[in-house]
Parts: structure tokens; C-alpha cells; sequence
């Protein structure tokens, strides 16, 4: 009896301190967790045969600067958006979903967060990337005064574009794609919810607290077969956005193909909700 309690106490004693450990670990580590930066191109970067003008952004006040994609659309008079990325890769993962943006007729602006590509090395943060987006939208506006702008962001970058719409209400509209609802409920989804997580966590990135508050266009995209951002979390986001609003369910839609499979919804539902004119008709949507 008396080994089976030693035996026992041991494993208890390793669990706490397995437990405390990761705990530690998420503490200081959050940050990499959450945006997992990437350095290096895409694999299929190059295959994409996409190119566009290199912009630079100055941010914060030590000289760091932001590395951005121009995309122009060709169209006269086009509205202005600027596209921010989810977690991993850098610009260059997502330059098939920025060009389908340029296709349905906008003016593309896309940023690196610091510690991203060739943006300014930093380790990433909740309130870095809100900086980086603010910059970003701040520059937009000068550099193309007097037009419409649009904010769309992918994943984790949609957490960061319902931010900076509520930093920025002049914006005309919010696009979210595969967005999450924050990261506490997707820790649910990982091997990290065996922890007390919500004791140490620090960056929340609480989509679902905020949209309820924006007063402009709103505009919901989800995948059926989503396996990374389960798609209930775009349905109580746009349960809990206010009119105007729309939701796009993109029926066998992964995380990262919305834009390809739903080509024609989105320029149904821009021109619906966002009165943009129906632009470019029967030009496929690029692969």
C-alpha cells in the first residue's frame, strides 16, 4: 500500500509540474503561439507568378518599419482596401487571395506585422499587430485620400481588422474571413485546453466582445469543412454583428479557399451590402 501511494504522489507531482511548466511556457510564449511568424516564403509563392510594388510603412517610433504589397485593380475611381493575414505565413501566403480581391475590382493594400517577412523583427504581439494595423490604415488614407475603404482580414487577421474597424470608424466596411471568435474559445480546440490557460492568458483577440459595437457594413465568410476555425464561430459572429450585415456559407469551403470557391458570392454580397458596382463579369476567379 504503501509504494502504490508513492507511486501515486509521483505522478501527481509530475502532472503539477507539467502543469505549471506549460503554464509558464504560455506566459512568456503566447505571443509566437498565437502568430507562429514565418521569415521565409510560401512553398507555392513562386509558382503563383504574382508580383506586385513593395510598399514601406513606418511604424512605432524607432525607426521599424512595415513591408506591404500594392495591388492596384486597374479600374478608375476603385475603393480601397487593406487586407491583413492570418497566423504562419507571411505576405507571400497569401498572395492568391489578394489577387482575387484585385480581381473584384479594389485598390489591395497588405501588410507584414512586425516580426513577418522583411516587415521590422519583432516578436509578435496583440497589441504590435493593432499598431501595425493602425499604420497601415493610416497610411492608406494618405497616400489615396478621398476614396472608399474597406478592411478585410483572414483568420487571425480578421480578429485584428474587427480591432482597428472600432479604432477607425470611417471605415465603409468589415470583411472576416474564417475568423475566429476568440482565442479563448480556440484553445478549446487544442491540446493546450488540458491547462488552466485562461489563468496566464494574455492576448485575447475577443472578436465576439467587439463586433457587436461596430456601426458599419459587416460582411461574414465561412467554410462548411473549416478544420482549423470551426465554422459555429462564423455564425455567432454574425449572430452578434448589427445590421447591415451578410453571411456567406461556402458549402465544402476549407480555411484558406474561401475566396476561390465563392468568387460570385462575394461580388453578389460586395455589391449587395457594400453598393459596390458588380466589376469585371465573366473573368473567372484565378486559381
Amino acid at each position: 500500500m504503501t509504494g502504490r501511494r508513492a507511486f501515486f504522489r509521483a505522478v501527481a507531482a509530475l502532472l503539477l509540474a507539467a502543469v505549471f511548466g506549460g503554464c509558464a511556457y504560455l506566459s512568456e510564449k503566447q505571443g509566437e503561439l498565437i502568430f507562429r511568424p514565418t521569415e521565409g516564403e510560401w512553398w507555392g509563392y513562386r509558382n503563383a507568378g504574382l508580383h506586385y510594388e513593395d510598399q514601406w510603412i513606418p511604424v512605432g517610433g524607432h525607426g521599424e518599419r512595415l513591408h506591404a504589397y500594392w495591388a492596384p485593380s486597374g479600374e478608375r475611381e476603385a475603393p480601397l482596401l487593406l487586407y491583413l493575414h492570418g497566423a504562419r505565413w507571411n505576405l507571400t501566403g497569401s498572395v492568391t487571395r489578394i489577387e482575387r480581391w484585385r480581381r473584384l475590382g479594389f485598390d489591395v493594400l497588405a501588410i507584414d506585422y512586425r516580426g513577418f517577412g522583411q516587415s521590422s523583427p519583432a516578436s509578435p504581439s496583440e497589441q504590435l499587430s493593432y499598431e501595425d494595423a493602425e499604420a497601415a490604415w493610416d497610411w492608406l488614407g494618405k497616400a489615396h485620400p478621398g476614396g472608399a475603404r474597406y478592411i478585410v482580414g483572414h483568420s487571425l487577421g480578421g480578429a485584428i481588422a474587427t480591432e482597428l474597424a472600432l479604432r477607425r470608424p470611417e471605415a465603409s466596411g468589415l470583411v472576416l474571413e474564417a475568423t475566429f471568435t476568440s482565442i479563448r474559445d480556440m484553445v478549446e480546440h487544442t491540446a493546450w485546453r488540458l491547462l488552466p490557460v485562461n489563468l496566464i492568458l494574455t492576448q485575447e483577440f475577443d472578436t465576439l466582445a467587439k463586433i457587436p459595437k461596430l456601426r458599419m457594413p459587416v460582411l461574414v465568410v465561412h467554410g462548411t469543412s473549416d478544420i482549423i476555425v470551426p465554422f459555429e464561430m462564423g455564425e455567432r459572429l454574425y449572430a452578434a454583428a448589427s445590421a447591415p450585415k451578410r453571411f456567406i456559407r461556402v458549402e465544402g469551403g476549407n480555411h484558406h479557399n474561401l475566396s476561390a470557391v465563392a468568387f460570385e458570392q462575394y461580388r453578389t454580397a460586395l455589391h449587395e451590402l457594400f453598393r459596390l458596382p458588380v466589376r469585371l463579369a465573366g473573368r473567372p476567379a484565378p486559381g
